[in-house]
């Protein structure tokens, strides 16, 4: 039986790590926890999303703007966090509607896809 989702994983390219904490950790406020000391020499680092966790690992080689793979975050206030990636330079995409929320979508510097979305 399958009970939940402990983490999802994206990747970034090889060396890029602190660009995105910046990204990550700055812009969208998430805390960086720490990896098992097994995890430490792969690159990447975990962060806390709620009880859940993201692993942002490092791999070369991939065009991240030809998937649509993505995390879905779920937030409170859907206009901060619009006028806040827009004072970032991060341009929003306008996702297809779903019933009973409010979302829009965004490219990471990296071009993970990312989904920002609101219950209504």
């Amino acid at each position: 039986m399958i009970t939940g989702i402990h983490h999802v994983q994206i990747t970034i390219p090889k060396g890029e790590e602190p660009r995105a904490r910046d990204f990550y950790c700055g812009v969208l406020g998430l805390k960086e926890m720490e990896k098992p000391a097994s995890l430490q020499g792969r690159g990447g680092f975990w962060l806390q999303v709620g009880g859940q966790s993201v692993h942002v690992g490092t791999e070369d080689g991939f065009d991240r703007l030809t998937t649509k793979a993505h995390v879905a975050y779920a937030v409170t206030d859907l206009t901060v966090w619009e006028r806040k990636l827009e004072a970032e330079g991060i341009e929003r995409i306008k996702g297809i509607p779903i019933p009973g929320f409010d979302r829009f979508e965004f490219r990471d510097p990296f071009g993970n896809r990312v989904e920002m979305i609101q219950a209504i």
